[in-house]
């Protein structure tokens, strides 16, 4: 449950409420919604296709916005926060979802071939493509373990980071999503649980149902999957009933096969090693920004990546949960602002 959504910088078909992407709401945004001056499919090898956008000033600041999900596509919204006289914006959509072919909503798209390993590659051939040397790097949720998996592989091109939300997706933060929850949600969690039979691996059960051959049970279990996102968000004041589960069949299908299939491997990353490995970011600045009452996250793996990157400061917002508040949405203005 780490997201974002798009408009268009997405297929029409895919729907466009954000997911996981922090609150910019017309009293914190100062910048205007502006259109990509360029777009376009880059090759990435294994038959994929990579949707990209730039927008803002094609002579500005290189930033990289990242989403989350894993699958949830790329959002005009978040260009909002940037000033688009100063930077220039580059979103794309991760493998698998938005405009990027082919979708995962399709049973035959290879999803083998879709991986953290993979994203890396494409961020690295993206930023070639589009000749940039170094840039900042913006995202939240599933979008800030990205992020951070890329800057500690490539930190010599990285200006700064902005995180939202952060995550690791290590195995005990996608128990805690999937299970550990139940505890504060049992009726829900309860549900979502009896889709599939015993008490084994949720995440792999329903990584399995979404690569059933029949298309009414990928499409049960992807509405049931997004019935408990929906949960995990209803405390919070930007929440809303259905806010995943109403998306149309499209995005949802292609959202939850990639959320499972990612979640199921933990996302080929060794357990912490995101942590362990942040003193490969000595020297690059961050802003972590996190809401306290986010339970599908909770603040503790942004406060340990704290600990962990001397060179990151964290801001932790008080009233917000995963899908943001007022203020958080602020305290990002303030956050990209930083590196103009």
């Amino acid at each position: 449950m780490l997201h974002g959504t798009n408009d268009e910088c997405r297929w029409r078909g895919a729907g466009e409420r954000p997911r996981r992407a922090p609150a910019l709401t017309s009293a914190t945004v100062p910048f205007p919604s502006i259109d990509p001056y360029a777009d376009g499919l880059l090759e990435v090898g294994d038959r994929n296709q990579v949707y990209w956008c730039a927008s803002g000033n094609p002579a500005g600041r290189p930033a990289l916005v990242v989403h989350g999900g894993p699958g949830s596509g790329s959002s005009p919204r978040a260009r909002k926060a940037f000033d688009p006289n100063v930077f220039r914006i580059v979103q794309f959509d991760q493998r698998g979802c938005g405009r990027s072919m082919p979708s995962a909503a399709d049973p035959d798209t290879d999803m083998v071939v879709n991986t953290t390993g993979h994203l890396i590659a494409d961020m690295e051939r993206l930023r070639t493509h589009l000749g940039i040397d170094r840039w900042l790097l913006y995202g939240g949720s599933w979008g800030s373990t990205l992020i951070l998996a890329y800057a500690e592989r490539y930190p010599e091109r990285v200006t700064g980071i902005v995180l939202v939300g952060v995550t690791s997706t290590r195995r005990r933060e996608i128990d805690w999503l999937y299970r550990g929850l139940a505890r504060l949600l049992p009726a829900e969690w309860a549900r979502f649980r009896s889709v599939l039979p015993g008490d084994g691996d949720l995440v792999e059960g329903y990584r399995r149902l979404l690569e059933q051959p029949d298309p009414a049970v990928r499409r049960n279990a992807a509405i049931e999957w997004c019935r408990w996102e929906d949960a995990v968000i209803a405390h919070e004041s930007l929440g809303s009933p259905g806010q995943y589960s109403a998306e149309p069949d499209t995005a949802l299908l292609a959202f939850v096969r990639i959320c499972t299939h990612y979640f199921a491997h933990a996302a080929w990353l060794d357990e912490g090693v995101l942590l362990r490995e942040a003193g490969r970011l000595a020297g690059i600045p961050g802003e972590l920004i996190h809401g306290r009452l986010d339970l599908s996250a909770p603040l503790e793996t942004a406060w340990e990546l704290a600990q962990a990157w001397p060179d990151a400061r964290l801001h932790v917002i008080d009233d917000s949960g995963h899908t943001g508040s007022p203020a958080m949405g602020e305290a990002v203005v303030r956050a990209i602002a930083r590196f103009a």
